[in-house]
């Protein structure tokens, strides 16, 4: 095990257009890691631009050591900004993240705020190998809060779910172009917040995109 040697990784998973007809948009959800065995600095983004609007902008730097008696599951804390078009937000972070049983990627993270302000966070996705080049991969993506945001146009409780399912063909292990179908929906307070700048709360939209890593 070297444990002095630095490793680094590069995987953007979603980079991709998505239509409903009248409306696209552009999202991408990447991640980033540089580090040895057991000590790592994470970077994380996600967001999406619609209408030359950012909305759902998150970015985060999370410092991560391996979790004794996990195996392959990473404990991490550090700092999220939400960086879109509505008003920036500081938060701090403690999560976990890894491979759970079955090869299922999994994340938790919980975050905190001036003001009592909790967050939450839960993400995964999981492989099916249709050959070995022909991947199905259904996603999802949890987030909760603790007390309404308006200025972010977040409410308490479950506030939006952001599902898809995804058919990549792998050019090359690193290279893989894919399309597929995402839902997005909005609920409790974050949706009346949706409503009332008029935008939609049950959306499904057809996506193409790319996933890449390094």
């Amino acid at each position: 095990m070297g444990e002095d040697r630095v490793f680094y990784h590069l995987l953007f998973n979603q980079l991709e257009g998505r239509t409903n007809g009248p409306d696209n948009e552009f999202r991408w959800d990447g991640e980033a890691w540089i580090g040895t065995d057991l000590n790592r600095l994470w970077f994380k983004s996600e967001g999406s631009f619609e209408n030359g609007q950012a909305s759902d902008g998150i970015t985060e730097a999370l410092y991560a050591r391996p979790i004794p008696h996990l195996r392959y599951f990473d404990l991490q804390a550090g700092v999220r900004y939400d960086l879109d078009s509505n008003p920036g937000r500081t938060w701090g972070a403690i999560g976990i993240e890894g491979l759970a049983p079955n090869f299922f990627e999994f994340e938790l993270t919980f975050y905190f705020s001036d003001g009592g302000r909790i967050a939450g966070r839960v993400n995964g996705f999981y492989d099916m190998l249709i050959t070995n080049r022909l991947i199905l991969q259904p996603q999802f993506e949890l987030n909760f809060y603790n007390k309404n945001d308006p200025s972010r146009g977040a409410g308490s409780g479950l506030s939006e779910l952001d599902t898809g399912l995804r058919l990549r063909y792998e050019i090359s292990r690193k290279f893989a172009p894919y399309i597929g179908v995402a839902y997005n929906g909005k609920f409790g307070e974050t949706a009346d917040f949706t409503r009332d700048e008029g935008g939609i709360v049950n959306d499904v939209r057809f996506v193409f995109g790319i996933r890449v890593w390094y």
